[in-house]
């Protein structure tokens, strides 16, 4: 690198991050997730605005890779929190409600996706056409469980029966897409390709079998009760990174790897120990993530909007909130939860943030999206993760009961106002 593309490459870098967390703060302030405005940032900073002479003056094609490969590690640190964040817990004495919710909540859009699929391979033609369709309906079917889990907190939620429901079902929908997503991927990998696939196989006893028995020693030893070293959490990025290095190099995309690694930290007896990896997590990828939202922006071109590209975005928008919102409504009044917090589960369950992102960017390596339809899934992530806020607030703002025989943790809801709360 020149001296020149060196001086850039930090000015970029510094510029991200002001606009990322300007505009994330600014979305706080209108009741918003931060990453409705980090992703906003990113869209305005691709060849949308002004005809991309901004892109191409702050981005020119010789910092692009640099720019790739910085966003690839804050993508696999995000994905291994992600992993991490998913809290097993969770799910105990709420099985049978999230599992009749997640049933629901992805069942229905999956199905309204694959119908979506049928209708843009007009426009989109591939050679993959079962593969697009799929993926289409998992593209949908989505929930951003960071999110999710960001807007439970802010709004003191977390610990009622509706956060505690919320965080189990985003948990089983999360798990249930990456498996898919990866089973997709491993589909329509070349010929060539699909012994290293069958690797993932062994890859995953050895993780469960062999890597979490030692993690959990390494706890029992009294790592869990303290706050993660420095050479602990050395070791921990370093597994993180080497399981995507290998999914990588298995024809999988490297979310995979990050993903599992962080699925098989110890969770009993390391609440202190996974809290602290947490928090230096998000402190790594609050750097990193915002490079991530530009790339995965520079891709987003929507100069040629036309009647076409509203059309299918109507389409887009009315399967993902349609069938998010009435599968989720669905799978909790068939298990008994009461229409209200029904309806405000269901509009927790409609946002998409980031993981969104994360999953086109799969598809777009893929070939499975084009640049246009990439473009239109973009800012339905931004859409309905936009919608999440003001409609919990319309559907949470007085106490719910929720029955004890629904989700087997009885409980009154605190009070609420209708006031919009910051949620990150």
């Amino acid at each position: 690198m020149s001296s020149n593309q060196v001086a850039l490459l930090l000015f970029d870098l510094a510029f991200i991050l002001v606009l990322a967390h300007g505009l994330g703060h600014l979305a706080t302030r209108i009741g918003q997730p931060p990453v409705v405005g980090e992703i906003l940032a990113g869209v305005l900073l691709g060849p949308t605005l002004l005809n991309g002479a901004v892109s191409e003056a702050l981005f020119p094609h010789a910092i692009r890779p640099l720019l790739s490969a910085l966003a690839d590690v804050g993508v696999t640190l995000f994905m291994f929190g992600v992993g991490l964040e998913i809290e097993r817990q969770a799910l105990r004495g709420r099985m049978r409600m999230a599992a009749a919710v997640s049933l629901g909540s992805t069942a229905v859009p999956f199905v309204l996706g694959t119908g979506l699929g049928l209708f843009l391979l007009r426009n989109h033609a591939t050679d993959q056409k079962a593969a697009f369709i799929v993926f289409i309906g998992l593209a949908v079917s989505v929930t951003a469980f960071p999110v999710l889990a960001r807007i439970l907190s802010d709004r003191a939620l977390g610990a009622t029966a509706l956060g505690g429901i919320a965080l189990a079902t985003a948990a089983l929908v999360d798990i249930v897409a990456w498996t898919a997503l990866a089973g997709v991927q491993a589909a329509i990998g070349s010929a060539g390709a699909h012994w290293r696939v069958a690797l993932m196989i062994p890859f995953v006893l050895v993780l469960v079998l062999v890597v979490r028995p030692w993690l959990r020693r390494r706890v029992g030893d009294g790592d869990g009760s303290e706050p993660a070293t420095a050479w602990w959490y050395a070791q921990v990025l370093i597994g993180a990174l080497l399981c995507g290095a290998a999914t990588e190099a298995m024809g999988m995309h490297y979310i995979f790897g990050a993903f599992l690694f962080g699925l098989i930290m110890p969770s009993e007896g390391a609440e202190r120990l996974r809290a602290d990896l947490m928090q230096r997590t998000r402190t790594v990828t609050s750097v990193l993530l915002p490079v991530y939202f530009v790339v995965a922006g520079l891709k987003v071109d929507l100069r040629q909007f036309g009647w076409t590209q509203i059309t299918e975005l109507a389409a887009v928008l009315l399967v993902a909130v349609a069938g998010k919102f009435g599968g989720t409504y669905l799978g909790a009044r068939s298990a008994g939860l009461p229409a209200r917090p029904a309806t405000a589960l269901s509009a927790l369950m409609n946002t998409r943030g980031l993981t969104e992102l994360v999953i086109l960017g799969v598809g777009l390596q893929a070939g499975l999206l084009d640049g246009g339809l990439y473009s239109l899934m973009v800012v339905m992530a931004l859409v309905t993760t936009a919608m999440t806020g003001p409609l919990l607030t319309r559907t949470y703002a007085k106490p719910v009961i929720v029955p004890e025989a629904a989700t087997g943790r009885p409980g009154r809801e605190p009070e609420r106002s209708s006031a919009v709360t910051p949620a990150a």
